[in-house]
């Protein structure tokens, strides 16, 4: 069973990698903004955070899949897309990108409790057949220590760690000294729902331990464009 995520996430590629799933990984040629700002205008609202990460998660399991198709004839297997928000206070954290943004996002994150929201697209491919697509959304919640020091926020932040990941931290790595607690599936606040994944992979017919020490060096070769 091929497995293929449709992501370049560090963060998403360890944690499959963790539960026993060693996938290709291949970019979306999604752009997020502007997928949000259609959907937003043609119904004249603003997403919810759940709509926002189910919808790009989609879109994304959605364009690799399509690549698959078109390019590699005999392709079985699945296509997993996600996406993440984290939400504090109703308002929308994404990634800070900057220092002076991941400093304010911690300040303000300080002894609270935010909503990670995560949003999952699973696509079953298999020669002759069309694409299966089941999706979910999953949620945790997170809680800051109180008592994390201006030092501390000043040191996390130049470790640049927090610059690219939403909500500006990390559970699994120097971030996780920082949080106090989490509530729901832990993984959810890495990237993805492993729980929810299984879920979805098993309502495709697809048994979740068939996917174990899944790799095909050749998927990845065969999709790179030729060089001279």
């Amino acid at each position: 069973m091929r497995v293929c995520l449709a992501s370049t996430s560090p963060a998403r590629l360890m944690l499959l990698r963790q539960f026993g799933i060693r996938p290709l990984t291949l970019a979306p040629n999604v752009d997020e903004e502007a997928v949000v700002a259609a959907v937003e205008a043609a119904e004249s609202r603003t997403l919810a955070p759940e709509e926002h990460v189910l919808l790009l998660a989609r879109r994304k399991a959605a364009d690799v899949a399509a690549r698959l198709v078109d390019d590699i004839a005999d392709f079985d297997g699945i296509v997993i897309g996600g996406d993440s928000m984290f939400e504090l206070d109703g308002a929308i954290l994404g990634k800070p990108y900057t220092p002076e943004n991941a400093t304010e996002r911690w300040h303000a994150m300080r002894g609270r409790t935010g909503v990670l929201h995560s949003g999952h697209a699973v696509v079953r491919i298999e020669p002759g057949q069309p694409p299966r697509e089941v999706h979910a959304v999953a949620a945790a919640s997170v809680s800051f220590v109180a008592d994390v020091t201006d030092a501390e926020i000043e040191a996390y932040v130049a470790s640049g760690e927090p610059l690219h990941v939403a909500g500006a931290f990390t559970v699994d790595s120097l971030g996780g000294a920082f949080i106090d607690r989490v509530d729901g599936d832990p993984s959810t606040v890495v990237g993805m729902s492993v729980s929810t994944l299984r879920r979805l992979v098993r309502e495709l017919g697809v048994e979740w331990t068939a996917l174990w020490n899944t790799t095909d060096p050749s998927l990845g070769s065969a999709l790179e464009a030729p060089t001279e």
